[in-house]
């Protein structure tokens, strides 16, 4: 069976620090307070697929530090700082890094999607069994999860990060290295004050 390997990007809730485009409207505490909830809800149901999946969860955290990040969530995962630079290199380093410790099928998730739940975490491992590449599309034109069997460092340069066309310029790219590719249902992130009436808590 293929080593696998779940990481999640997520942030250390520090106020000022954390969901900066809401602030304006729910002010920086309420803000800080939604990333832990957005966090804490995420890893809940990483923890159902556990029972599920034989899969390894690595946590890459902006903020903090590892002491604080094992405070608040535990020790029973594994937690790596992100490095500088922009969301794409943040991600091919941490795939980089996935892969050389010999796991075989990598996804990436944030903690913005609430939607994404174990089935479809499931269904994106099961379908790398058969794919190059497993993506799921977000409503804002981003994506909430991206699976890969190998690395190709072209999924990630140059890609205008925070925009409607990141999950566009992603399929092209992956097409022209004729990956093979498997769509999971387009979800809502949880971004900007419009998004807000769809939290399944209150925070």
């Amino acid at each position: 069976m293929k080593k696998k390997s779940l990481i999640i990007f997520t942030r250390y809730p520090e106020i000022g620090k954390t969901k900066t485009r809401l602030i304006p409207a729910i002010g920086a505490e309420k803000a800080t307070n939604l990333q832990r909830l957005m966090t804490e809800y995420t890893i809940s149901s990483i923890e159902l697929l556990k029972n599920i999946i034989d899969v390894e969860i690595n946590i890459y955290f902006q903020g903090g530090n590892k002491n604080l990040m094992q405070q608040w969530l535990g020790d029973k995962y594994h937690f790596y700082p992100q490095i500088e630079g922009d969301l794409g290199e943040k991600m091919y380093r941490a795939f980089k890094d996935n892969f050389a410790r010999n796991n075989q099928q990598v996804i990436i998730i944030g903690v913005d999607c609430i939607d994404l739940n174990i089935n479809i975490l499931q269904e994106a491992f099961m379908a790398l069994n058969i794919h190059d590449l497993v993506i799921g599309k977000a409503l804002d034109g981003g994506y909430y999860l991206l699976g890969l069997n190998s690395l190709e460092k072209s999924l990630f340069n140059n890609i205008k990060w925070g925009t409607s066309q990141v999950f566009s310029d992603t399929i092209s790219r992956a097409k022209k290295l004729h990956f093979s590719i498997y769509q999971l249902p387009i979800l809502r992130d949880i971004d900007r004050a419009e998004d807000l009436p769809y939290l399944p808590f209150n925070f």
